[in-house]
């Protein structure tokens, strides 16, 4: 895995929040309290070999320098081995670096929750969404259940329409969503319907 910290190396593929949808979060936080505890929770996870990327330049022992503003681009991407897989958690829905940091860690921490909660099983299904992109030029085709979010074993048409059409209200172009995500979204029904019907 050979990701930089600097500038930030937003994984392909992975769609932007569009700028109209950007904004403050409830998050009382430092940027070293939140990078803190991301570094804390991918450790209690598992992982190892962690590159946080962000616009943000760091000094030597890894905080940002005062006289820097917040960047235009606040988004935030981690990357790390989990079990011997690339791993890559994205964030840019905040207006701060610091805020995208806690997010991603809140969502870790409530992944881990699914394992000690005792249904690892779904935590390995949670993750297989999060798995590194390819590298640019070797795009990787995406099956219907991983698009859509259903598990194997789910094979319930009706079920699948409904998420289906919860998903056309994310991901259309007209509601934040975009085209390329629509496009996605359709190939995947279409595939579902026929291994399916």
């Amino acid at each position: 895995m050979t990701v930089e910290a600097y500038p930030l190396n937003w994984p392909e593929d992975w769609p932007r929040t569009p700028n109209t949808k950007i904004g403050n979060s409830r998050f009382q936080t430092s940027f070293a309290v939140a990078r803190d505890g991301l570094m804390e929770e991918i450790a209690r996870l598992g992982g190892m070999h962690v590159v946080l990327s962000t616009n943000i330049r760091l000094k030597r022992d890894g905080m940002p320098y005062a006289t820097d503003p917040e960047p235009m681009d606040a988004g935030v991407a981690v990357y790390f081995l989990y079990k011997g897989q690339s791993m890559c958690f994205a964030c840019d829905k905040y207006w701060r670096v610091k805020e995208n940091i806690q997010a991603i860690r809140l969502t870790i921490e409530a992944l881990r929750g699914i394992e000690r909660w005792g249904a690892s099983d779904m935590m390995q299904r949670a993750f297989s969404g999060f798995m590194q992109l390819p590298a640019p030029g070797k795009t990787r085709v995406r099956s219907w259940r991983e698009v859509m979010g259903v598990a194997e074993g789910i094979d319930d048409l009706d079920y699948i329409k409904h998420l289906y059409r919860r998903l056309c209200g994310e991901r259309h172009p007209d509601r934040g969503g975009s085209d390329e995500a629509m496009a996605e979204l359709n190939r995947a029904w279409a595939q579902a319907q026929e291994t399916l019907k």
